[in-house]
């Protein structure tokens, strides 16, 4: 038999990109007794985001432009988050804190006008853009609802999991009065997606608030892991799949080792076994079932973004099926236009099966891309083989990205 050639390029799904509509733009999608709220809450929005002003906003809406930019870049499809601010948001969704009793209608109507313009957004591009769903935490019974009519009209990026940050309305994300959600998402095989930055509490504006925002934010996200595994969310509905993204890969060996361990000293108590913590672990064995790690390796996944090359040597710990690349484009702080450089950074050296699986292979997997159908595309516009192979000696002039920052390290989380 003859050995099977390894293709000239390779296909790139970016797992973590962002869109959403211009301001003006979300108003048809709003029901018309919503309209004249939004005229004046449009009126008096001021935005505050520069990747949101001219003249780049329109990547993040414009379809023809977004997709000949990302062929440009070597990416032949991506996982859309949200980016624009949704009607009656302060802030984009992903940062903004759980809505009070007062906002939640306004609030979950403008998601729910971003969800139905997602769907036509991806639209454009069939077989492209795996878009998110948004959803509020306050009415589950309306978020199962949505996640439904989501996923019938296309939608197909998964969930995006809002943030509860200590000492909001809802409950931690541990309760099991959550069921009905992880329970629709697992019957409709909808990944769970909880992206970096959105579960931090409001910290303000000043210099050391902004510090202390970038050095805890990553961990902040990252309790979305914990709070399910110990809260037994695996265990009650074992097809359910959650994806950490744009909060770093490094981390992940570490915290599954530190989460072994009080998993199994907190349920010495339910092995008779003395331990110190015993006495917080009692009925933690029957709630959560199997072990942190063992849950890792059968539901959870990570949107790694642009996986830093310190990162790279614990592919294997982490679980090379589990990686998935992302851009993070349209963001400052996103590899394009220099992919192919951010792949050469993170990947040199390493086996094509490999690298294939952590650019594409797996997000297709977790996202339900036909991948020979990209294979198609990324023939001709995808990152060649041979250059990703040779380590990359500088980074390109100009590049903003942390892809290329030097000095990195793994991260304690």
């Amino acid at each position: 038999m003859t050995p099977r050639q390894e293709p000239e390029r390779y296909t790139v799904v970016s797992a973590d990109c962002h869109a959403g509509a211009d301001l003006r733009d979300y108003r048809p999608y709003l029901a018309s007794r919503h309209h004249g709220a939004f005229d004046a809450w449009a009126a008096a929005y001021t935005n505050p985001f520069a990747d949101l002003q001219a003249p780049e906003a329109d990547r993040n809406w414009d379809s023809g432009r977004r997709l000949a930019e990302l062929e440009q870049d070597g990416i032949v499809a991506e996982v859309v988050f949200p980016n624009t601010v949704p009607p009656f948001y302060p802030s984009t969704s992903l940062t903004a804190a759980q809505p009070t009793a007062e906002e939640y209608e306004l609030r979950w109507a403008g998601l729910q006008a971003h969800n139905r313009w997602m769907a036509d957004f991806c639209s454009l591009a069939p077989g492209r853009r795996a878009g998110t769903i948004q959803i509020l935490l306050g009415d589950l019974d309306a978020a199962v609802a949505e996640i439904r009519r989501c996923r019938a009209a296309g939608l197909t990026g998964g969930v995006v999991l809002p943030g509860v940050p200590p000492g909001s309305p809802v409950p931690e994300l541990y309760s099991a009065a959550y069921d009905p959600l992880w329970a629709v998402c697992a019957e409709l095989d909808v990944p769970v997606n909880h992206h970096g930055g959105s579960a931090g509490p409001v910290l303000g504006e000043e210099p050391a608030a902004r510090a202390v925002f970038m050095v805890e934010t990553t961990w902040f996200s990252h309790r979305a892991l914990w709070h399910l595994v110990f809260g037994g969310a695996f265990r009650r509905f074992p097809g359910l799949r959650l994806v950490l993204t744009e909060q770093g890969s490094g981390w992940i060996p570490g915290v599954l080792d530190m989460l072994d361990y009080y998993h199994q000293r907190l349920v010495g108590a339910a092995t008779r076994a003395s331990t110190a913590e015993s006495k917080f672990g009692a009925g933690l064995a029957e709630a959560m079932g199997a072990g942190p790690r063992a849950v890792w390796e059968r539901n959870c996944f990570v949107g790694a973004s642009f996986m830093r090359a310190h990162e790279v040597p614990l592919r294997e710990r982490i679980g090379l099926d589990k990686i998935m690349w992302g851009s993070d484009f349209p963001h400052d702080e996103g590899t394009f236009p220099y992919t192919t450089e951010a792949l050469r950074t993170a990947y040199a050296g390493l086996p094509y099966t490999e690298v294939a699986a952590m650019v594409g292979g797996n997000a297709a997997r977790v996202y339900g891309f036909d991948l020979p159908a990209l294979d198609a595309l990324a023939a001709k516009t995808g990152p060649l083989v041979s250059d990703v192979a040779q380590p990359l000696p500088t980074p390109p002039p100009g590049a903003t990205s942390p892809a290329f920052a030097t000095g990195g390290s793994v991260r304690v989380w």
